[in-house]
């Protein structure tokens, strides 16, 4: 890994632990889209985070290499759609989709 995407991702991190603190310790405790953005944030702190190691990504995804696995992947009673990968942090972002297209 380049000096420069290792610094990439180190400002990555730090980004997204300054969105989480900021949520976390504000006066009131986050709800609904607050609460979103704070989840959304920790994922890409820890995201960033694991990029900084050593070694290939267990996801396979271009995007999150070492991403979290998600944890449906290959699980026979509640399988993932058809198409999906093994990348909790882009199914994430699929489901969601999911859910807002039938709301709207």
């Amino acid at each position: 890994m380049s000096q420069q995407t290792r610094m990439r991702d180190l400002r990555e991190l730090q980004a997204a632990l300054r969105t989480a603190s900021d949520i976390a310790f504000d006066q009131e405790p986050p709800a609904g889209e607050q609460a979103d953005v704070l989840v959304d944030a920790l994922r890409r702190a820890l995201t960033a985070a694991q990029s900084l190691g050593d070694g290939p990504g267990e996801t396979g995804c271009r995007e999150h290499p070492r991403g979290a696995v998600d944890p449906l992947y290959g699980d026979k009673d509640d399988p993932l759609p058809a198409g999906w990968g093994r990348c909790l942090l882009c199914n994430d972002r699929r489901r969601r989709a999911t859910r807002a297209s039938r709301r709207g």
